[in-house]
Protein backbone atom coordinates (compact mmCIF):
# COMPACT_ATOMS: atom_id res chain seq x y z
CA UNK A 1 0.00 0.00 0.00
CA UNK A 2 1.21 3.33 -1.04
CA UNK A 3 1.80 6.26 1.47
CA UNK A 4 0.23 9.25 0.81
CA UNK A 5 3.08 11.27 1.78
CA UNK A 6 2.50 15.17 2.64
CA UNK A 7 1.11 18.18 0.85
CA UNK A 8 3.23 21.08 2.45
CA UNK A 9 3.07 22.20 5.82
CA UNK A 10 1.52 25.29 7.40
CA UNK A 11 3.55 28.01 7.92
CA UNK A 12 3.38 29.37 11.79
CA UNK A 13 2.11 32.16 11.69
CA UNK A 14 3.21 34.59 13.86
CA UNK A 15 6.00 34.56 14.21
CA UNK A 16 5.92 34.35 9.76
CA UNK A 17 3.86 36.21 7.44
CA UNK A 18 2.96 34.45 4.18
CA UNK A 19 4.25 36.61 1.10
CA UNK A 20 0.92 36.03 -0.84
CA UNK A 21 -1.41 36.61 2.37
CA UNK A 22 -3.16 40.84 2.55
CA UNK A 23 -0.59 41.23 5.00
CA UNK A 24 2.43 40.16 3.13
CA UNK A 25 1.94 41.85 -0.12
CA UNK A 26 1.08 45.09 2.41
CA UNK A 27 4.53 44.46 3.87
CA UNK A 28 5.72 44.30 0.19
CA UNK A 29 4.13 47.06 -1.24
CA UNK A 30 5.66 49.50 1.88
CA UNK A 31 9.25 47.93 1.03
CA UNK A 32 8.81 48.62 -2.36
CA UNK A 33 8.10 52.49 -1.86
CA UNK A 34 11.79 52.55 0.64
CA UNK A 35 13.61 50.82 -1.53
CA UNK A 36 14.47 47.43 0.23
CA UNK A 37 13.26 45.24 -2.46
CA UNK A 38 15.48 46.18 -5.30
CA UNK A 39 17.28 42.68 -5.26
CA UNK A 40 14.08 40.80 -5.04
CA UNK A 41 13.22 41.16 -8.58
CA UNK A 42 16.41 39.76 -9.82
CA UNK A 43 16.00 36.76 -7.65
CA UNK A 44 12.12 35.65 -8.02
CA UNK A 45 12.91 35.86 -12.13
CA UNK A 46 14.80 32.68 -11.16
CA UNK A 47 13.36 31.35 -8.28
CA UNK A 48 13.47 27.56 -7.38
CA UNK A 49 12.35 24.98 -5.91
CA UNK A 50 14.99 22.53 -4.45
CA UNK A 51 15.10 19.17 -6.47
CA UNK A 52 15.71 16.99 -3.14
CA UNK A 53 15.12 17.58 0.28
CA UNK A 54 18.19 17.88 0.90
CA UNK A 55 19.06 20.61 -1.56
CA UNK A 56 18.53 23.35 0.06
CA UNK A 57 21.71 25.05 -0.37
CA UNK A 58 22.53 24.23 -3.42
CA UNK A 59 19.16 25.47 -4.75
CA UNK A 60 19.48 29.03 -3.15
CA UNK A 61 23.10 29.51 -4.87
CA UNK A 62 21.76 27.82 -8.21
CA UNK A 63 19.42 30.91 -7.70
CA UNK A 64 21.43 33.54 -6.45
CA UNK A 65 24.20 32.44 -9.44
CA UNK A 66 21.22 33.19 -12.03
CA UNK A 67 19.98 36.07 -10.27
CA UNK A 68 23.70 37.58 -10.79
CA UNK A 69 23.79 36.25 -14.25
CA UNK A 70 27.22 34.66 -13.43
CA UNK A 71 28.18 32.16 -16.96
CA UNK A 72 28.27 28.67 -15.65
CA UNK A 73 30.57 27.92 -18.63
CA UNK A 74 29.11 24.75 -18.80
CA UNK A 75 26.22 23.65 -20.76
CA UNK A 76 22.90 22.26 -18.56
CA UNK A 77 20.76 20.58 -21.06
CA UNK A 78 21.06 20.95 -25.07
CA UNK A 79 23.02 24.11 -25.97
CA UNK A 80 21.80 26.45 -22.68
CA UNK A 81 24.41 27.30 -20.03
CA UNK A 82 22.64 27.67 -16.75
CA UNK A 83 22.56 26.86 -12.81
CA UNK A 84 20.60 23.79 -11.67
CA UNK A 85 21.11 22.62 -8.19
CA UNK A 86 22.13 19.17 -9.93
CA UNK A 87 25.36 20.64 -11.58
CA UNK A 88 26.90 22.19 -8.03
CA UNK A 89 29.23 18.99 -7.12
CA UNK A 90 32.77 20.69 -7.65
CA UNK A 91 33.12 20.41 -3.72
CA UNK A 92 31.20 17.55 -2.80
CA UNK A 93 29.56 14.56 -4.31
CA UNK A 94 25.70 15.03 -5.25
CA UNK A 95 25.10 11.62 -3.28
CA UNK A 96 26.32 12.41 -0.38
CA UNK A 97 24.17 15.46 0.09
CA UNK A 98 21.54 14.29 -1.16
CA UNK A 99 21.39 12.06 2.05
CA UNK A 100 23.71 14.17 4.55
CA UNK A 101 23.32 17.84 3.39
CA UNK A 102 25.87 20.25 3.08
CA UNK A 103 27.63 22.73 5.40
CA UNK A 104 28.02 25.92 5.59
CA UNK A 105 31.46 26.09 4.52
CA UNK A 106 30.73 23.95 1.68
CA UNK A 107 28.26 26.57 0.22
CA UNK A 108 30.69 28.95 0.31
CA UNK A 109 33.32 26.67 -1.63
CA UNK A 110 30.65 26.25 -4.00
CA UNK A 111 29.87 29.62 -4.63
CA UNK A 112 33.91 30.53 -5.36
CA UNK A 113 34.55 27.58 -7.31
CA UNK A 114 31.12 28.94 -9.81
CA UNK A 115 32.81 32.33 -10.04
CA UNK A 116 30.74 34.33 -7.63
CA UNK A 117 32.68 36.83 -4.87
CA UNK A 118 31.65 35.64 -1.74
CA UNK A 119 31.85 37.18 2.02
CA UNK A 120 31.05 34.68 4.92
CA UNK A 121 29.92 35.64 8.24
CA UNK A 122 28.95 33.06 11.02
CA UNK A 123 27.07 34.32 14.25
CA UNK A 124 30.53 34.58 16.49
CA UNK A 125 32.18 37.08 13.66
CA UNK A 126 28.81 39.38 13.13
CA UNK A 127 26.54 41.20 15.24
CA UNK A 128 22.32 41.58 14.69
CA UNK A 129 23.15 44.94 13.22
CA UNK A 130 26.11 44.19 10.82
CA UNK A 131 24.12 42.08 10.03
CA UNK A 132 20.98 44.28 9.77
CA UNK A 133 22.91 46.73 7.54
CA UNK A 134 24.25 44.13 5.07
CA UNK A 135 20.70 42.93 4.60
CA UNK A 136 19.97 46.32 3.49
CA UNK A 137 22.85 46.92 1.71
CA UNK A 138 21.69 43.56 -0.52
CA UNK A 139 17.84 44.39 -0.94
CA UNK A 140 19.10 47.68 -1.92
CA UNK A 141 20.77 46.51 -4.76
CA UNK A 142 20.72 44.19 -7.59
CA UNK A 143 24.15 43.82 -7.39
CA UNK A 144 24.67 41.23 -4.20
CA UNK A 145 22.55 39.29 -2.53
CA UNK A 146 22.72 37.68 1.08
CA UNK A 147 21.83 33.74 1.56
CA UNK A 148 21.24 32.90 5.26
CA UNK A 149 22.10 29.66 7.21
CA UNK A 150 19.53 29.02 10.18
CA UNK A 151 17.93 26.79 11.96
CA UNK A 152 13.71 26.27 11.48
CA UNK A 153 12.96 25.46 14.61
CA UNK A 154 13.51 28.60 16.19
CA UNK A 155 10.69 30.30 13.69
CA UNK A 156 8.81 27.41 14.77
CA UNK A 157 8.43 25.53 11.90
CA UNK A 158 9.54 21.73 11.06
CA UNK A 159 12.74 20.60 10.67
CA UNK A 160 16.44 21.98 11.71
CA UNK A 161 19.11 23.44 9.16
CA UNK A 162 18.07 25.38 6.13
CA UNK A 163 19.17 27.68 3.66
CA UNK A 164 17.39 29.89 1.47
CA UNK A 165 18.38 33.78 0.37
CA UNK A 166 16.57 37.25 1.70
CA UNK A 167 14.84 39.06 -0.72
CA UNK A 168 13.64 42.24 0.95
CA UNK A 169 13.81 44.10 3.79
CA UNK A 170 11.37 46.21 5.72
CA UNK A 171 12.52 48.74 7.53
CA UNK A 172 9.59 50.30 9.80
CA UNK A 173 8.82 46.63 11.16
CA UNK A 174 12.41 45.07 10.74
CA UNK A 175 11.58 42.16 9.03
CA UNK A 176 12.98 40.24 6.14
CA UNK A 177 11.17 38.38 3.41
CA UNK A 178 13.11 34.88 2.59
CA UNK A 179 12.29 33.06 -0.05
CA UNK A 180 12.07 29.64 0.84
CA UNK A 181 13.79 27.15 -1.75
CA UNK A 182 11.59 24.57 -0.05
CA UNK A 183 8.77 25.66 -1.65
CA UNK A 184 7.22 22.43 -1.39
CA UNK A 185 7.10 23.13 2.18
CA UNK A 186 7.06 26.39 3.01
CA UNK A 187 5.52 29.46 0.64
CA UNK A 188 7.85 32.41 1.03
CA UNK A 189 7.30 34.54 4.04
CA UNK A 190 8.42 37.53 6.21
CA UNK A 191 10.02 37.09 9.67
CA UNK A 192 11.23 39.38 12.23
CA UNK A 193 15.31 40.49 11.63
CA UNK A 194 15.67 39.78 15.17
CA UNK A 195 14.43 35.84 15.51
CA UNK A 196 15.74 35.29 11.99
CA UNK A 197 19.37 36.17 14.02
CA UNK A 198 18.28 34.21 16.76
CA UNK A 199 17.76 31.50 14.18
CA UNK A 200 21.69 31.81 12.69
CA UNK A 201 23.16 32.48 16.15
CA UNK A 202 22.67 28.88 17.01
CA UNK A 203 25.35 25.46 16.82
CA UNK A 204 25.22 23.28 14.12
CA UNK A 205 25.61 19.55 15.61
CA UNK A 206 27.07 18.14 12.99
CA UNK A 207 29.73 20.62 12.76
CA UNK A 208 29.93 22.11 16.02
CA UNK A 209 30.12 25.72 14.16
CA UNK A 210 27.73 28.48 14.48
CA UNK A 211 25.07 29.08 11.55
CA UNK A 212 25.68 32.82 9.90
CA UNK A 213 25.10 34.24 6.43
CA UNK A 214 26.80 35.16 3.43
CA UNK A 215 27.02 38.03 1.15
CA UNK A 216 27.44 36.44 -2.85
CA UNK A 217 28.20 39.25 -5.65
CA UNK A 218 30.13 39.05 -9.11
CA UNK A 219 33.24 39.97 -9.89
CA UNK A 220 33.44 43.19 -12.29
CA UNK A 221 35.55 41.30 -14.47
CA UNK A 222 35.76 37.60 -16.19
CA UNK A 223 37.27 35.21 -14.13
CA UNK A 224 39.42 32.55 -15.71
CA UNK A 225 39.08 29.48 -13.37
CA UNK A 226 41.77 27.08 -14.36
CA UNK A 227 42.21 24.96 -11.34
CA UNK A 228 39.85 24.15 -8.43
CA UNK A 229 40.61 22.21 -5.16
CA UNK A 230 37.66 19.23 -5.11
CA UNK A 231 36.82 17.79 -2.22
CA UNK A 232 34.20 15.01 -4.07
CA UNK A 233 36.51 11.98 -3.43
CA UNK A 234 37.12 9.90 0.09
CA UNK A 235 39.20 11.21 2.63
CA UNK A 236 39.42 14.95 1.02
CA UNK A 237 39.47 16.03 4.49
CA UNK A 238 42.35 14.00 5.49
CA UNK A 239 44.08 16.38 2.87
CA UNK A 240 42.57 19.46 3.82
CA UNK A 241 44.25 19.06 7.27
CA UNK A 242 47.67 17.82 6.15
CA UNK A 243 47.94 20.92 3.70
CA UNK A 244 46.69 23.48 6.37
CA UNK A 245 47.90 21.99 9.63
CA UNK A 246 50.43 18.96 8.99
CA UNK A 247 52.97 20.88 7.02
CA UNK A 248 54.14 23.09 9.13
CA UNK A 249 54.46 20.54 12.32
CA UNK A 250 56.56 18.39 9.38
CA UNK A 251 58.81 21.55 8.74
CA UNK A 252 59.90 21.94 12.34
CA UNK A 253 60.57 18.43 13.03
CA UNK A 254 62.91 18.20 9.06
CA UNK A 255 66.50 19.88 9.08
CA UNK A 256 66.08 20.97 5.13
CA UNK A 257 68.63 22.84 3.33
CA UNK A 258 67.25 24.07 0.02
CA UNK A 259 63.66 24.21 -2.03
CA UNK A 260 64.14 20.73 -3.35
CA UNK A 261 64.23 19.51 -0.06
CA UNK A 262 60.71 21.23 1.02
CA UNK A 263 59.53 19.89 -2.47
CA UNK A 264 60.45 15.98 -1.29
CA UNK A 265 59.04 16.64 1.93
CA UNK A 266 56.05 18.42 0.82
CA UNK A 267 54.92 15.63 -1.70
CA UNK A 268 56.61 12.33 -0.23
CA UNK A 269 54.65 12.92 2.88
CA UNK A 270 51.67 14.06 0.96
CA UNK A 271 47.99 11.77 1.24
CA UNK A 272 47.81 9.52 -1.34
CA UNK A 273 45.11 11.12 -2.89
CA UNK A 274 46.96 14.66 -3.33
CA UNK A 275 46.31 14.40 -7.14
CA UNK A 276 42.49 14.32 -6.49
CA UNK A 277 42.24 17.55 -4.16
CA UNK A 278 43.54 19.72 -7.20
CA UNK A 279 42.05 19.62 -10.51
CA UNK A 280 41.75 21.71 -13.82
CA UNK A 281 38.21 22.55 -15.05
CA UNK A 282 37.33 20.80 -17.65
CA UNK A 283 34.37 22.85 -20.34
CA UNK A 284 32.80 19.63 -21.67
CA UNK A 285 30.20 20.07 -23.87
CA UNK A 286 27.43 17.60 -26.19
CA UNK A 287 28.79 17.16 -29.42
CA UNK A 288 25.60 18.24 -30.96
CA UNK A 289 25.66 21.60 -29.05
CA UNK A 290 27.85 22.84 -31.70
CA UNK A 291 29.98 20.54 -33.47
CA UNK A 292 33.80 20.70 -33.52
CA UNK A 293 33.44 24.57 -34.07
CA UNK A 294 34.51 26.70 -31.33
CA UNK A 295 32.22 29.63 -30.78
CA UNK A 296 33.54 33.06 -29.98
CA UNK A 297 32.77 32.91 -26.15
CA UNK A 298 34.66 29.75 -26.57
CA UNK A 299 37.59 30.54 -27.79
CA UNK A 300 37.41 33.69 -25.23
CA UNK A 301 37.84 31.08 -22.27
CA UNK A 302 40.03 29.03 -23.49
CA UNK A 303 42.59 31.83 -24.14
CA UNK A 304 41.93 32.99 -20.59
CA UNK A 305 43.05 29.91 -19.90
CA UNK A 306 45.60 29.31 -22.26
CA UNK A 307 47.38 32.80 -20.42
CA UNK A 308 46.78 31.38 -16.81
CA UNK A 309 48.70 28.30 -17.93
CA UNK A 310 51.11 30.64 -19.88
CA UNK A 311 51.80 32.79 -16.93
CA UNK A 312 52.17 29.36 -14.24
CA UNK A 313 54.60 28.58 -16.73
CA UNK A 314 57.15 31.57 -15.79
CA UNK A 315 57.62 31.61 -12.63
CA UNK A 316 60.43 30.77 -10.68
CA UNK A 317 58.41 28.42 -8.75
CA UNK A 318 57.40 26.46 -11.50
CA UNK A 319 60.78 25.65 -12.23
CA UNK A 320 61.73 24.56 -9.24
CA UNK A 321 58.77 21.87 -9.08
CA UNK A 322 59.70 20.90 -13.19
CA UNK A 323 63.53 20.47 -11.29
CA UNK A 324 61.91 17.97 -8.65
CA UNK A 325 59.72 16.47 -10.94
CA UNK A 326 62.53 15.69 -12.99
CA UNK A 327 64.63 14.39 -10.00
CA UNK A 328 61.66 12.09 -9.25
CA UNK A 329 61.71 10.59 -12.55
CA UNK A 330 65.01 10.04 -12.35
CA UNK A 331 64.87 7.97 -8.96
CA UNK A 332 61.47 6.19 -10.84
CA UNK A 333 61.66 6.06 -14.47
CA UNK A 334 58.71 3.69 -14.62
CA UNK A 335 56.34 5.71 -12.42
CA UNK A 336 54.78 9.02 -12.65
CA UNK A 337 55.39 11.32 -8.89
CA UNK A 338 52.21 11.07 -7.12
CA UNK A 339 50.36 9.05 -9.84
CA UNK A 340 49.75 11.39 -12.46
CA UNK A 341 50.26 10.75 -16.09
CA UNK A 342 50.43 13.33 -18.14
CA UNK A 343 50.23 11.72 -21.63
CA UNK A 344 47.63 13.77 -23.53
CA UNK A 345 46.33 10.42 -24.03
CA UNK A 346 45.58 10.22 -20.53
CA UNK A 347 44.90 13.82 -20.15
CA UNK A 348 41.87 13.40 -22.68
CA UNK A 349 40.27 10.64 -20.82
CA UNK A 350 40.76 11.84 -17.32
CA UNK A 351 38.82 14.85 -19.43
CA UNK A 352 36.26 12.05 -20.36
CA UNK A 353 35.24 11.07 -17.36
CA UNK A 354 35.08 14.83 -16.15
CA UNK A 355 32.10 14.80 -18.96
CA UNK A 356 30.57 12.26 -17.54
CA UNK A 357 30.59 13.39 -14.49
CA UNK A 358 28.99 16.53 -15.48
CA UNK A 359 26.30 14.70 -17.69
CA UNK A 360 25.24 12.30 -15.28
CA UNK A 361 26.06 13.90 -11.87
CA UNK A 362 27.64 11.00 -10.83
CA UNK A 363 31.40 10.64 -9.73
CA UNK A 364 32.97 7.97 -11.60
CA UNK A 365 36.49 6.92 -11.06
CA UNK A 366 39.35 6.92 -13.89
CA UNK A 367 39.41 3.17 -14.02
CA UNK A 368 35.72 2.48 -14.40
CA UNK A 369 34.48 6.09 -16.79
CA UNK A 370 32.52 4.76 -19.35
CA UNK A 371 34.84 6.83 -22.21
CA UNK A 372 35.95 5.31 -25.54
CA UNK A 373 37.01 6.69 -29.52
CA UNK A 374 39.00 9.08 -27.55
CA UNK A 375 40.20 11.22 -30.35
CA UNK A 376 42.18 14.58 -30.98
CA UNK A 377 40.50 17.29 -33.31
CA UNK A 378 43.59 19.36 -33.68
CA UNK A 379 47.48 18.23 -34.91
CA UNK A 380 49.47 17.55 -31.13
CA UNK A 381 52.81 19.41 -32.25
CA UNK A 382 51.88 21.79 -35.23
CA UNK A 383 49.63 23.76 -32.79
CA UNK A 384 47.89 23.11 -29.36
CA UNK A 385 45.65 20.61 -28.82
CA UNK A 386 42.28 22.43 -28.28
CA UNK A 387 39.36 19.54 -28.31
CA UNK A 388 39.47 16.05 -27.68
CA UNK A 389 36.45 14.31 -28.52
CA UNK A 390 34.98 11.05 -27.14
CA UNK A 391 32.31 8.59 -26.16
CA UNK A 392 30.36 8.71 -23.09
CA UNK A 393 28.15 5.68 -22.23
CA UNK A 394 26.05 6.75 -19.29
CA UNK A 395 22.89 3.95 -18.40
CA UNK A 396 23.07 2.53 -21.46
CA UNK A 397 22.71 5.38 -23.97
CA UNK A 398 25.72 6.93 -25.83
CA UNK A 399 26.47 10.62 -25.89
CA UNK A 400 28.92 12.30 -28.27
CA UNK A 401 30.89 14.91 -26.30
CA UNK A 402 33.70 17.39 -27.25
CA UNK A 403 36.43 18.34 -24.55
CA UNK A 404 38.00 22.04 -24.50
CA UNK A 405 41.65 21.55 -23.18
CA UNK A 406 43.90 25.20 -22.72
CA UNK A 407 47.52 24.44 -23.58
CA UNK A 408 50.17 26.74 -23.37
CA UNK A 409 53.85 27.10 -25.73
CA UNK A 410 56.25 25.44 -23.79
CA UNK A 411 59.88 24.11 -25.12
CA UNK A 412 60.25 20.20 -24.55
CA UNK A 413 60.95 18.72 -21.51
CA UNK A 414 59.85 15.78 -19.11
CA UNK A 415 55.91 17.70 -19.44
CA UNK A 416 56.37 16.15 -23.61
CA UNK A 417 55.93 12.62 -22.26
CA UNK A 418 53.50 11.80 -24.75
CA UNK A 419 55.42 12.53 -27.66
CA UNK A 420 59.34 12.84 -28.23
CA UNK A 421 59.01 14.96 -31.32
CA UNK A 422 59.68 18.75 -29.86
CA UNK A 423 55.95 19.03 -28.92
CA UNK A 424 54.82 22.49 -27.99
CA UNK A 425 51.47 22.66 -27.30
CA UNK A 426 51.20 21.62 -23.47
CA UNK A 427 48.01 20.98 -21.50
CA UNK A 428 47.41 21.33 -17.61
CA UNK A 429 49.52 18.73 -16.34
CA UNK A 430 51.23 17.51 -13.10
CA UNK A 431 53.96 20.29 -12.66
CA UNK A 432 50.69 23.34 -13.38
CA UNK A 433 48.89 21.59 -10.75
CA UNK A 434 51.15 21.22 -7.99
CA UNK A 435 52.75 24.90 -8.88
CA UNK A 436 49.30 26.62 -8.21
CA UNK A 437 48.82 24.30 -5.20
CA UNK A 438 51.91 25.95 -3.77
CA UNK A 439 50.80 29.49 -4.38
CA UNK A 440 47.80 28.50 -2.61
CA UNK A 441 49.15 27.59 0.90
CA UNK A 442 49.27 30.23 3.49
CA UNK A 443 52.46 32.40 3.94
CA UNK A 444 52.49 31.16 7.71
CA UNK A 445 52.79 27.45 6.17
CA UNK A 446 56.70 28.06 5.84
CA UNK A 447 57.17 29.49 9.31
CA UNK A 448 58.18 25.65 10.49
CA UNK A 449 61.80 26.09 8.20
CA UNK A 450 64.40 26.10 10.58
CA UNK A 451 66.82 27.89 7.72
CA UNK A 452 65.68 31.64 7.97
CA UNK A 453 67.48 31.74 4.68
CA UNK A 454 64.93 29.22 3.34
CA UNK A 455 62.56 30.07 4.99
CA UNK A 456 62.49 33.83 3.39
CA UNK A 457 63.16 31.90 -0.01
CA UNK A 458 60.10 29.65 -0.06
CA UNK A 459 57.83 32.84 1.28
CA UNK A 460 59.03 35.17 -1.98
CA UNK A 461 58.48 32.25 -4.33
CA UNK A 462 55.02 31.79 -3.23
CA UNK A 463 54.09 34.92 -2.99
CA UNK A 464 51.03 36.16 -4.99
CA UNK A 465 51.71 40.14 -4.51
CA UNK A 466 53.63 39.71 -7.70
CA UNK A 467 52.45 37.44 -10.04
CA UNK A 468 50.79 38.81 -13.14
CA UNK A 469 46.84 39.86 -12.94
CA UNK A 470 45.50 36.61 -14.17
CA UNK A 471 47.14 34.14 -12.10
CA UNK A 472 46.90 36.44 -9.14
CA UNK A 473 43.06 36.06 -9.54
CA UNK A 474 43.50 31.92 -9.78
CA UNK A 475 45.64 31.52 -7.16
CA UNK A 476 43.34 34.12 -4.50
CA UNK A 477 40.04 31.78 -5.68
CA UNK A 478 42.05 29.00 -4.28
CA UNK A 479 43.42 30.36 -1.13
CA UNK A 480 39.73 31.30 -0.79
CA UNK A 481 38.63 27.61 -1.18
CA UNK A 482 40.93 26.12 0.88
CA UNK A 483 40.05 29.17 3.77
CA UNK A 484 36.54 27.28 3.61
CA UNK A 485 37.93 24.41 3.53
CA UNK A 486 39.91 24.73 6.39
CA UNK A 487 36.89 26.09 8.03
CA UNK A 488 35.36 23.30 7.41
CA UNK A 489 37.15 20.04 8.04
CA UNK A 490 34.52 18.88 10.87
CA UNK A 491 31.79 18.04 7.45
CA UNK A 492 28.25 17.51 7.34
CA UNK A 493 24.78 18.90 7.24
CA UNK A 494 22.33 20.93 6.99
CA UNK A 495 18.97 19.61 5.17
CA UNK A 496 15.57 20.92 4.96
Amino acid sequence: MALAGLYRRVLPSPPAIEFASPEGKKLFTEALAGGTVEGFFKLISYYQTQSEPAYCGLATLAMVLNALAIDPGRTWKGPWRWFDDTMLDCCEPLEKIKSQGITFGKVACLAVCNGAQVETFRADQSNIQDFRERVVSCASSEDCHLIVSYNRAILNQTGTGHFSPIGGYHAEKDMVLILDVARFKYPPHWVPLSLLWEAMNTIDKATGHLRGFMVISKFQKATSVLYTMSCKHKDWNVVAKYLTEDLPRLFSSENLKDVNDVLCVVFRSAPSNLRDFIQWIAEVRRQDDGGIVLSEEEKGRLALKEEVLKQIRETELFKHMMGYLEFERSLCKNLAPLGYKDSLADIAANVCCQGAELLTGKSRSLNGCCCKDIRLLKSVCKEPVTVASGTVTTDGAEQMIDMLIPSSETKPSCLCDFDQNSCRGIPPSIGDGLTVLLFALPQDTWLGLKEEKLQAEMKGLTAVDGLPTLLQEEVLHLQRQLHYLKADLNTTSSSS
